[in-house]
């Protein structure tokens, strides 16, 4: 008995999409190839916070109340979680034209602008398109071989049409699109307000710390052996609290700052590359269409509002390849004919031969006995019944 296995290999989307990036976890995690800044915002968040939380938090809960801790550790969770969640996760990017698309596209701009007489420059590919009572000009991607939505961009980085893009974030890994740009606004958020909690309890560390130590310096009248006037002072614990001090203090100004110009650009419903284009207050003094001239209104859609899907579809079946079969043989007998992988597109192929009995010239009759080499020779009574 024989046995042959097919296995058929899944072809997923995401193995074959074009662009610059990454996916893990079969295709559920996406991001940019350039990811050493990524780490390093990883490591300085992870190192920082580890640090207060094994000498500060411990010597503060103690000393002030248990739930400084637990607040920062809070405040952590929740800048991680928003992180990876902007890191992670599709910015919006609008997939690519087909071949038969970009053809029918080429078809309509070519009946729209008309033949252009050699040497001419062609007219530029762009589309009208009216929202809130104004044009909007909707440009034509020629790497995407697209008219772009309203408010997409082309990322340099990523080779990619994002929706609503922001800009490219190298902090975070990946671009600030539609999708994830709400998880980026949160996550520079909780981040200035973890850096303003740990700045803020490593100068009340570092002051409850001297301040006890001068107590204990006049109440005991004596000198550490290293000729300080303090006793008792841990200059290893000094150092790194020094040093959270400082990363803390420059993250500070950067993280905050950040923070404030975001709060800015969602207050008036504007994206990054509008603000630096001057889309909406250039000479032009064209007013946003997408704002609704109300800052809680442009905070809840940004923020809260609906979250479209992926259109990418980057775990869908692109198509089954066939591998190699596999054969397992099982003990059978010499005549046992091998089954062929030509037998059709069966998974399975079992082959059964049963043994013929066959006779020998003992067993058979004495008319049919044949010696070695010796020919047959019709009998004459099969002669004379002939005639």
């Amino acid at each position: 008995m024989s046995v042959m296995v097919a296995r058929k290999k899944v072809v997923r989307k995401w193995e074959k999409l074009p662009g610059r990036n990454t996916f893990c976890c079969d295709g559920r995690i996406m991001m940019a190839r350039q990811k050493g800044i990524f780490y390093l915002t990883l490591f300085l968040i992870l190192g920082t916070c580890a640090l207060f939380f094994a000498f500060e938090c411990r010597y503060l809960a103690v000393q002030l109340s248990p739930a400084i801790p637990v607040f920062a550790a809070v405040l952590f969770l929740f800048a991680m979680a928003t992180l990876l969640r902007t890191s992670f996760s599709d910015p919006g990017v609008i997939p690519r034209a087909l071949p038969d698309e970009a053809a029918f596209i080429e078809m309509e701009i070519e009946a729209t602008n008309g033949t252009v007489p050699q040497g001419q420059r062609p007219p530029p590919r762009i589309k009208n398109f009216q929202i809130n009572n104004q044009i909007v000009k909707l440009k034509y991607c020629y790497t995407c071989k697209i008219f772009r939505p309203p408010r997409a961009s082309h990322c340099s980085i990523c080779d990619n049409c994002v929706e609503r893009f922001d800009h490219h974030c190298p902090w975070v890994g990946n671009c600030v699109g539609k999708r994830n740009y709400r998880y980026f606004y949160l996550f520079i958020l909780s981040l200035s307000l973890l850096t303003i909690y740990i700045f803020t309890f490593n100068i009340v560390y570092v002051a409850l710390r001297e301040v006890r130590v001068v107590c204990q310096g006049i109440l005991t009248q004596c000198v550490c052996a290293g000729g300080g006037l303090f006793p008792g002072c841990s200059w290893s614990l000094t150092l790194l609290t020094v040093l959270e001090v400082l990363i803390c203090f420059f993250t500070l100004w950067s993280v905050v700052g950040l923070t404030g110009f975001h709060t800015f650009l969602v207050a008036l419903n504007q994206t990054t590359n509008e603000d630096i284009k001057g889309s909406w207050t250039g000479k032009n003094r064209v007013q946003n269409p997408y704002s609704h001239g109300n800052v809680v209104k442009n905070c809840c859609e940004v923020l809260c509002g609906p979250l479209p899907p992926s259109v990418l579809d980057r775990r869908g079946i692109l198509q089954q390849e066939e591998s190699t079969a596999q054969e397992e043989s099982c003990p059978r007998g010499p005549s046992a004919q091998e089954p062929t992988a030509a037998q059709g597109p069966v998974t399975a192929v079992f082959s059964l031969q049963v043994p013929v009995p066959s006779l020998s010239n003992a067993e058979m009759p004495e008319e049919k006995q044949l010696t070695s080499g010796e020919l047959p020779v019709p009998s004459q009574d099969a002669g004379q019944a002939e005639h």
